[in-house]
Parts: structure tokens; sequence; C-alpha cells
């Protein structure tokens, strides 16, 4: 089940160049101050198709980013710095990225970091249809600024991963959520050896989709990392995280497919079922889809339980509710051949032109298959992350789980039962809290509930990707989050 949402002209050339290249080493005053010797490298300058790169081997892990400093591209605001490229996470392996400085108080501003989902989609999504610094406005075929940009607030990173998504290119090692997990990390990792002004600020995780995986397999990766440094097991940078949110997420398959029958025959917009085909289908999930979900555990279920949980489930439940009308399945108003939002901006990725200014050496490809196949092959899908979820709630960890009301696919009923199920202090009294209306400006975007460290928000019309529909909304929800703040109306 996809969640979402070429050529390597130019590699050979760049391993060339780069060989040619990396001969300065980074002195200990780089910066400005000193440099603990596990961030120091080695780097150097070089000119591909008359745009200057900067390429940096970082000591300590070998990792090498490969960068275009201010291509002009999508943050057009005057003072506002960008950084895009390439980090090495292993041998062959070339992991996209894009930065954005904060609009404002960049200097001392958090850092976020947002991923898409998938599995096996690119964080360009995000980035040019939900929350970056520019958007296409009614399709047009170059962006404009967008008012309502994450980077508003904080520093924004944006990643393509795993290997083979996006702009990524190379080998691709990953296979579950586990599994990308540690490639993430060393991209963080290599991240803050380049650009240490950002490595003690307070850090907050965004995804979307396949992001109720990503997201608290991450931050509990994450936080298990920062102990081993703390312990001084390992080597590497701390990182702040403060944060995680995920917006229409896949978190549970056993809560989340009932879920699809419960919002098919009960949502607020028109239902796509009749009572006694909901009973049929609740019947037909408990008979033959929630016995195999509960074979696949999030760690220990084999594979080919998985696998077998995942194919039977979406033949038996996804499959045929998804075909009942003619919907969108990321959004419940819009019919099935023509999804939304436009993807103009994907063609506009593609040219020669964008590709060259800001450093990208393979053709931009949205949501391949390959890597999507691989997290097929072990079950990924089918596994729950709700116990890793609940871990990351029990940590302290500002988390806020939130959702768009016309989405189908990884709709609000089945979000809501997860925030309802995470096991931490305040459950209880989360559980018991009834919804109240969330508002911008005095202006109704939702109902929410929070208590604790844990909010959740059902956003009013929106499809899959909230920034897209409701930007004021999700900005607003973005910043209250970073703050470490509970949401609240304003």
């Amino acid at each position: 089940m996809i969640l979402t949402e070429g050529a390597l002209d130019g590699v050979e050339k760049m391993k060339i160049n780069n060989s040619l290249a990396l001969s300065s080493a980074l002195p200990a005053q780089e910066f400005g101050r000193d440099v603990a010797p596990e961030l120091r490298g080695k780097r150097s300058f070089v000119k591909r198709d008359g745009v200057d790169h900067t390429i940096f081997e970082h000591e300590a892990t070998g990792v090498k980013i490969d960068f275009v400093t201010n291509s002009g591209i999508c943050e057009t605001t005057p003072g506002v710095n960008q950084y895009s490229g390439y980090l090495s996470v292993g041998s062959n392996e070339n992991m996209w990225f894009w930065f954005f400085e904060a609009r404002n108080n960049a200097t001392t501003a958090p850092l976020a970091t947002w991923f898409n989902g998938g599995p096996g989609c690119s964080s360009m999504i995000g980035l040019f249809q939900e929350n970056g610094p520019c958007h296409f406005v009614n399709g047009d075929s170059t962006p404009s600024l967008n008012p309502y940009s994450f980077n508003e607030y904080a520093n924004m990173l944006y990643v393509d991963q795993p290997i083979g998504v996006g702009f990524s290119y190379g080998t691709d090692p990953v296979t579950s959520t586990v599994t990308a997990a540690p490639y993430v990390w060393k991209l963080l990792q290599a991240f803050f050896a380049q650009f240490p002004q950002y490595e003690s600020r307070e850090f907050g995780i965004f995804t979307e989709s396949y992001g109720g995986h990503y997201g608290p397999e991450f931050a509990s990766y994450f936080e298990s990392q920062n102990a081993a440094i703390a312990k001084g097991t390992i080597t590497g940078q701390n990182l702040s995280l403060i944060v995680l949110g995920i917006n229409n997420g896949w978190y549970d398959p056993i809560l989340q497919y009932k879920a699809y029958v419960d919002f098919s025959y009960n949502n607020t917009y028109t239902p796509l079922i009749t009572s006694s085909q909901h009973t049929s289908y609740l019947s037909t999930y408990t008979s033959s889809c929630l016995p195999l979900l509960q074979k696949c555990t999030s760690v220990t279920g084999s594979n080919s339980a998985c696998e077998n949980a995942d194919n039977t489930c979406y033949n038996d439940i996804e499959g045929p509710l998804s075909s009942v009308a003619d919907f969108d399945v990321y959004d419940i108003r819009e019919p099935s051949d023509d999804p939304y939002p436009p993807d103009t901006y994907v063609s506009y990725l593609q040219s020669t032109s964008v590709m060259t200014a800001i450093g990208a050496l393979s053709t931009y490809t949205e949501c391949p298959d390959a890597p999507y196949e691989k997290f097929a092959d072990t079950g990924d899908d089918a596994r729950s992350f709700l116990a890793t979820l609940s871990s990351v709630v029990q940590s302290g960890i500002t988390t806020l789980i939130w959702a768009g009301d016309a989405d189908w696919i990884c709709n609000w009923f089945g979000g809501l039962a997860v925030a309802d199920a995470i096991t931490y202090s305040g459950q209880s009294a989360f559980q018991d809290t009834p919804v109240t209306s969330y508002t911008v400006a005095g202006v109704a975007g939702g109902t929410f509930k929070t208590v604790g460290n844990l909010s959740w928000l059902r956003v009013f019309g929106a499809g899959h990707e909230v920034p897209y529909y409701q930007p004021a909304v999700a900005l607003q929800v973005f910043k209250q989050t970073m703050m470490k703040q509970a949401i609240s109306s304003t």
C-alpha cells in the first residue's frame, strides 16, 4: 500500500571531480570557535556546469556532503540562506537534503526535519505542495513564495529517504522502517558536522502518512543513540529532540483497517457504503484480517506472516472499499481520476536548469516502485508502531497526532483510535477528555484534545496533505508544537 500521497547524468563526472578536489583539511577554527575532533573533516570547492559546490568529508564517519549554497530556487526571501545537495551515508548511497534557514531569528530558531511517507515517497512533496518556502498556485508552472511556510518559524531540513526516492540515488540497503532509521541518523550527524551552528538547537520531527511508522521509529532510535552517546559507547552529536508531529499517519494496522470500514460508512462528507455493507465488512475484518495482523507484531513477527497479513487485509478490506465509489483516497471530496493537489512541481524539478542550480544529480522521481517493494517484501506495512509511539510519548517528547478529515487512506477515525490507545501516564484522562473547537484567529479549523505532552487534532476541510488545504491552521499548529506547548485555539 502506497500512502502518499531516471537517469544519473553527471554522476561519473561528480566522482571524478570529487576525487580531484578533496584535499584541504578543515581547521579547528573553521566556524569561529573550536571544533571538536569528531566534527573535523576535509573541505574543498568545485564548479560544475557553472555552479559552485562545497564538498565536505566528515572524518569521524567517512560521510561526504556535496552541496550548493543559495541556489535562488524556491526560497527567495532576502537574507534567508538555503543549502541543497547530497550526503553519502554509505558506499554509493547518496541521500538528498534541502535545508532552509528560518525567515525569522534564524540564529536562534529551532530545527525541524520533514519526511514524507510512502514508503518510498519524496519529501519534495511536503516542500513544494505543503509547507515549504514556495508553492505552486493554481497550477502555475513556476513557484511563488509561501507565506505559511514552516520556515517562518523554524530552520527546516527536508530529506529524501531511503536511497532511490526523489533525488536520492545509488544502492538502496533499506528494507523496513527499522533499517531506515540508522541512515537518517547518519545523515543528521554529517549535517551537524558541516553546519555545527545548528547542533545545539531544539529539534523536531514532522512527518505524514507512512510517517506513522517513520516518526515513532526515528524518534525512538535517535533517543537510543543519544543515550549511547551519553554513556560513551558511541561518538556523535546529541540531538535535542523535543517534538514529534505526524499528520494522517499509518501507525497501527489493527486499529486502522477497522477504521477504513467505519469511516467509509460514517464520515462527515458522504457515506460510501450502506449499513448492511458496513456490517459485512466488519465481519470480514474480524474473521480474515484481524487474526493475521495479530500474528504480525512490530518486531518479532516474521516477514512472511506480516506480508500475508498485509496482502489479505488489502484484498479483503482496503482494496474493495477504495473501489466502492468514485473518490480519491487522499481526498474523499475529489474524483479518483483527478488526484489532488496538482503535481505541477514534478516537471519543474525535472527540468535541467533547476537540477543544475540546486545540485541534483539524479532525475526526480516522486514515489518510485523499487524502495516500496523492499518494504512490501518484509511486510513492514502490517507492523504496528503503536508501542514505539507510546515509548516516545512516555519519554516526555511533545507529540502531536493530527489529520485532515477528508482523507480516507489514513483517516482521522483511525488516528483518534491510535491516540486514545497510546500508553502513557495521561492515557485515561486523554480518553475521557472531550474534543473542543480548535480556532485560528477565532475561525474554526477543527476539533482537538490534549493531555500532558500528547495532543490530537482533526482538521476541517483537509485531505491527506493537511498544510496544502489549511495552511494557516498548519502553521499555527506547527509553531505551538515546536514551542513544546499543547496546541490551543487563538
